[in-house]
């Protein structure tokens, strides 16, 4: 009865079975001997299987082992049985595969109920479709069949898009959709190169995630981030950061901007970069750097804008505005600001106005809108509609606009300077 079950089973196939199935030279000498495979978990192997491994597979096993294999009954205590030219396959409950790994050696343990394969490679599956390619110095295989794990010089290949993650140690959760590789990990694609702790892959959304000293390099805008947590949405080719990021920019192998905050999301296909919680940027070229709560760094265009509160500092000139909003373009290196524009020198002269364009070669400003001009030396205060002219040296121009608007001019006295 025991036979015509098994038989029954032999063909419902794995799918019904859920299990690891296992293929190695052994089953040519039960088809020889026309007996039928045993197709369940693994683990389980009959008596029958114990002796054939003992008689063919098992290396350096003596004739004393075998005896006692034999008159074990089952109750063997031997940990070590050993395969040569093995393929495991494990099925989910429909009867496709999770996973299927080869190698040359492989090795149950009995105690622990765990096999290890010597040099794996193999395919790991998701819906049935193959999502990476791995191989490994060694595999261990849980007897649930639930999870995979590969350990030492781990190389596992996404054949969808071509990425290829590197590490020393590799999990496969296929319930969970998840596969993690950690331990010196190192990630590379045409678009984006990594190193971490850690990376997990979800492999349906494809969303990788980057954590522990996270270095990450764009080929195109070629940017440098780093970070200790970084999100890849690889078909959106996006990056986002939910952490404190630096981001290096770079033209011709040598940096150009630094951005930083504390959120940050890259659009890698459209090269704009949104900057939010504490967002900062640095100029070398002019000398600047740029503040606010949320900024858009737009890479292809080269131009920086902020909709909310900004702080614009010129580090030669010792100048600092402060606006409402802004935008920067760089390579014409003109600031626009817009919305309680307020704008102070190093001798704590001063120009407020609605809007004011600031072109940084030609240190000059455009001031617009209820301007009004300040300094301490000589004490004197200008107010009209428009100013133009050099913050820093103090030679500014206010006039009384188009619609007959006049020039209020207060010379402050000195005594009341001094009594201030």
């Amino acid at each position: 009865m025991k036979q015509e079950a098994d038989k029954d089973q032999d063909k419902r196939g794995p799918g019904n079975q859920g299990g690891i199935k296992i293929h190695s030279p052994l089953f040519f000498l039960w088809q020889f001997l026309n007996v039928s495979p045993i197709k369940a978990n693994w683990f389980c192997l009959s008596l029958t299987l114990l002796l054939i491994v003992g008689l063919v597979a098992c290396s350096g096993k003596s004739s004393k082992n075998q005896a006692n294999n034999s008159g074990s009954s089952g109750q063997n205590t031997d940990s070590n049985l050993t395969f040569y030219g093995v393929a495991f396959e494990q099925f989910d409950e429909v009867g496709r595969p999770i996973w299927k790994v080869n190698a040359k050696e492989a090795k149950y343990t009995k105690e622990k109920q765990i096999g290890q394969a010597e040099n794996p490679y193999g395919e790991l599956y998701q819906d049935g479709q193959v999502v990476y390619q791995v191989k490994a110095e060694r595999a261990d295989i849980e007897e649930d069949g639930k999870q995979l794990f590969l350990k030492g010089k781990i190389v596992a290949t996404d054949p969808r898009n071509g990425i290829v993650l590197r590490g020393n140690e590799l999990e496969w959760r296929p319930n969970e959709d998840l596969l993690i590789v950690r331990n010196q990990l190192n990630g590379t694609h045409k678009q984006l190169q990594a190193v971490a702790q850690e990376a997990r892959v979800k492999t349906r959304q494809q969303r990788m995630e980057f954590s522990g000293g996270v270095v990450a390099n764009s080929a195109d805008p070629q940017l440098q981030m780093r970070t200790e947590h970084l999100i890849w949405l690889i078909k959106d080719e996006k990056l986002i950061g939910d952490r404190p990021v630096q981001i290096d920019r770079y033209k011709n192998n040598q940096i150009t901007d630094r951005g930083r905050g504390n959120a940050t999301e890259i659009n890698l296909k459209t090269k704009i970069a949104t900057v939010t919680k504490n967002a900062q940027l640095e100029l070398l070229d002019p000398p600047m750097q740029i503040a606010s709560n949320s900024m858009t760094w737009n890479m292809n265009a080269e131009t920086v804008t902020t909709n909310s509160l900004v702080r614009v500092f010129h580090q030669a000139e010792n100048v600092t505005v402060t606006a409402n909003q802004g935008e920067m373009k760089i390579p014409q290196k003109t600031v626009y600001l817009t919305g309680n524009v307020n704008a102070i020198g190093q001798r704590r002269q001063s120009l407020k106005s609605r809007t004011l364009t600031w072109y940084l070669d030609n240190k000059l400003v455009e001031a617009q809108g209820n301007v009004v001009y300040r300094q301490v030396d000589p004490p004197l205060n200008f107010t009209g509609e428009t100013a133009v002219g050099n913050l820093q040296t103090e030679n500014i121009v206010v006039k009384g606009g188009n619609t007959g608007g006049r020039v209020v001019t207060e010379i402050i006295p000195q005594e009341r300077v001094k009594g201030r």
